[in-house]
C-alpha cells in the first residue's frame, strides 16, 4: 500500500509511464555550455523528470547565466529520440511581413526577426516532457530574481561589446551597471524585469510571451525604433517539425536536420570521408583529407534549397567522386565570394548548445543562439533579454515569412537501433566542422569522447589549412613535416575556442551507462545522475 501512494504521490508532480519501469540505462545525463544550466537539468532528472525536462530547463537557464550567446529572443533546432522515433523541432526566427528590404546594419532593431525560442521550449515540454512549466522553469526563474556571479568569459564578451550595447538604452540599463561600466565576475548578476517575463511565460505558456503585455511591449519598442516586428508575427509564429536527414557512417546511422539547420552539409561532408581509411597512425593525412571534405562540402552551402541539388548533397555516388579529388590532390581552392551571408566567414564563433539522455533513452540535441556577439544588442527597456539578428544579411538574403538559415546542426549517430553518440556545437561557421570532427575522432581515430572533443580541429582559409594549436593542444613534428612534404599550405591558430565548442552525450554500451562531455575551450561541464 505504501509503495502504490508513493508512485500516485510521484505521478501526481509527473505524467511518468509507472513506478515499475525498467529504466534502459544506469544513468542520466545533461551536457551544456554554462554549469548553472547542467545544475538546473540535473535537478529535473532528481525530481522525476525525463531528457525533455532537463533540456529546456537548462535551456532557459542559459537565457539566463550566458545572454551574450543565446536567450529567448532568439531561434532555436533540436533533434529528439524518443522510442526509436525521431523528430526535429524547427523554432527558427522568422522574417516580419512588413520587412521590406534588407540594409547594410550588422544590428539594431532593423536586424530583429520574430524570436522562436520560448515556442521552440514550450513545444519540447508539451511533446516529450514530465514535469510541469513550474517546475521546469523555477532554476532560470530563480536565477534571474536573485541573481548570479557571471562567469569569466560571460564577462569579456560584455566588455567586448559594450560600445554596441550603449547605444541602445535597453541594453544599456539591464547590461552595464548604474556607472555605465559592465558587470565584474565578483558582482551579483539580479535581472528582475527578465525574471517578471519568464514568470509570465510560466503561467501562460507561449500567451505569456506571443500575445498580451509582453507582446505589445515588443512590438511598440521595435516598430517605434524603425524595426518590423508587429502584434500579428507574433501571435502568428509556429513551430515546424524539421525534416530528418539520414547517412550510414561507417556502419553507423548519422540523423541531423535539414534547413533552417545545416545538417545536409554535416552529411555531406561524412559521406566524402567514408572513402578513407583515416587513422592516428596517418595524421598528417587525416588533417589533409578532413579539411578538403570540409572546403568541398562547403562549396554546396547555398544549393540546400533545390530539391536536385540536397539530392545530389546526400548522395554516395556524389561523394565517391569528390573523394577521389581529393586523392588525387585536385584541389578545389574556396574563396569568399561576393554576396555571400557575413556568417560564412566571420573567424569569431557564437551560440549555445546543449544536449540531454536520460535513463529510458530519450535523447535530445538542442542548439539555440541570438546570432553574432550579444545578437541585435538590442533589448526592451523592462523585458530583459537580447534579441536576435535575423535580416541585414548576416545569415543572408530573405523576404518576409522566410525563416533564418543557419550552421546549426545537431546531431545524433546510431548503432543496432540505439544511439551511442548525441551532439551539436556553438562556433558559427565552424559549428559543422566541430561536429564532423567529433564524430570521425571517435568511430575512425577510436578516441573516447573528452578525446574526440578535445583534439585540435582543422578548417579551411583560402588555400591553406586553419590548424587549432592553442595551449592543450601538441601536434607531432612528424605531422608538421609530412604536411610540409605535402607542400600543403597551413598555419596554426592559437585563439582559444575559435574552431567550435562541442557539447555531446556518449553511450558506455559495457557499463550501459551515459557518458557526458563539453568542450575544454569553453566554460561548460558535463554531469552524469545514476537513475537509482
Amino acid at each position: 500500500m505504501k509503495k502504490l501512494l508513493i508512485c500516485l504521490l510521484v505521478f501526481s508532480t509527473i505524467t511518468s509511464v509507472g513506478c515499475n519501469q525498467k529504466s534502459q540505462y544506469k544513468n542520466n545525463s545533461i551536457s551544456t555550455a554554462h554549469p548553472l544550466a547542467t545544475k538546473a537539468g540535473i535537478e529535473m532528472y532528481k525530481l522525476g523528470g525525463n531528457a525533455a525536462d532537463a533540456a529546456v530547463a537548462a535551456a532557459f537557464t542559459l537565457a539566463v547565466v550566458e545572454p551574450s550567446m543565446s536567450g529567448i529572443g532568439g531561434r532555436l533546432q533540436a533533434i529528439v529520440k524518443n522510442l526509436n522515433e525521431t523528430s526535429g523541432i524547427d523554432a527558427s526566427t522568422v522574417v516580419p511581413i512588413s520587412f521590406k528590404e534588407n540594409t547594410n546594419d550588422k544590428d539594431g532593431y532593423k536586424t530583429i526577426g520574430v524570436p522562436g525560442v520560448v515556442a521552440g521550449l514550450l513545444e519540447l515540454q508539451k511533446t516529450h516532457g514530465n514535469l510541469s512549466l513550474d517546475i521546469i522553469m523555477k532554476p532560470a526563474i530563480n536565477y534571474a530574481k536573485f541573481g548570479f556571479n557571471l562567469l569569466e568569459g560571460e564577462v569579456y564578451r560584455h566588455q567586448l561589446a559594450k560600445k554596441s550595447i550603449e547605444k541602445n538604452k535597453g541594453s544599456s540599463y539591464h547590461f552595464l551597471k548604474k556607472d555605465g561600466s559592465t558587470y565584474n565576475t565578483s558582482d551579483l548578476f539580479i535581472q528582475e524585469d527578465l525574471a517578471k517575463t519568464l514568470t509570465a511565460i510560466k503561467d501562460r505558456g507561449r500567451k505569456g510571451f506571443y500575445e498580451g503585455e509582453i507582446a505589445k511591449k515588443i512590438a511598440a519598442d521595435i516598430q517605434s525604433n524603425g524595426g518590423y516586428i508587429s502584434l500579428e508575427d507574433l501571435k502568428n509564429y509556429q513551430v515546424k517539425k524539421s525534416k530528418i536527414l539520414k547517412t550510414y557512417y561507417k556502419g553507423y546511422l548519422v540523423e541531423s536536420l535539414y534547413l533552417p539547420s545545416f545538417g545536409a552539409i554535416t552529411l555531406n561532408i561524412l559521406n566524402i570521408l567514408n572513402h578513407f581509411n583515416l587513422s592516428l597512425e596517418k595524421e598528417a593525412e587525416d588533417i589533409y583529407v578532413t579539411n578538403e571534405s570540409i572546403r568541398i562540402a562547403y562549396e554546396k552551402r547555398k544549393y540546400q534549397t533545390n530539391k536536385d541539388s540536397l539530392k545530389s548533397i546526400l548522395s554516395f555516388e556524389t561523394s565517391e567522386k569528390e573523394a577521389q579529388l581529393i586523392k588525387k590532390n585536385i584541389r578545389n581552392i574556396y574563396l569568399k565570394k561576393e554576396n555571400e551571408p557575413v556568417s560564412w566567414n566571420v573567424p569569431q564563433g557564437h551560440t549555445s548548445h546543449l544536449t540531454s539522455a536520460d535513463k529510458n533513452g530519450m535523447v535530445i540535441s538542442l542548439t539555440q543562439t541570438i546570432g553574432p556577439l550579444m545578437g541585435s544588442k538590442v533589448t526592451t527597456k523592462g523585458l530583459g533579454f537580447l534579441y536576435a539578428v535575423t535580416m541585414g544579411g548576416y545569415l543572408g538574403d530573405y523576404k518576409p515569412g522566410d525563416r533564418a538559415n543557419s550552421h546549426i546542426s545537431p546531431t545524433l549517430v546510431s548503432k543496432n537501433n540505439k544511439v551511442i553518440l548525441a551532439l551539436g556545437a556553438a562556433g558559427g561557421n565552424k559549428i559543422v566542422t566541430a561536429i564532423v570532427q567529433t564524430i570521425k575522432n571517435i568511430i575512425d581515430l577510436e578516441l573516447n569522447l573528452d578525446q574526440a572533443i578535445a583534439r585540435g580541429r582543422v578548417y579551411p582559409v583560402n588555400d591553406s589549412i586553419q590548424i587549432e594549436g592553442h595551449k592543450g593542444i601538441k601536434w607531432s613534428e612528424k605531422t608538421l613535416t609530412e604536411l610540409n612534404d605535402m607542400s600543403v599550405p597551413y598555419f596554426i591558430q592559437n585563439k582559444v575556442a575559435y574552431n567550435g565548442r562541442v557539447n555531446a552525450i556518449m553511450l558506455d554500451t559495457l557499463a550501459n551507462k551515459w557518458i557526458g562531455a563539453s568542450d575544454p575551450d569553453w566554460e561548460g561541464n558535463a554531469i552524469e545522475l545514476d537513475s537509482n
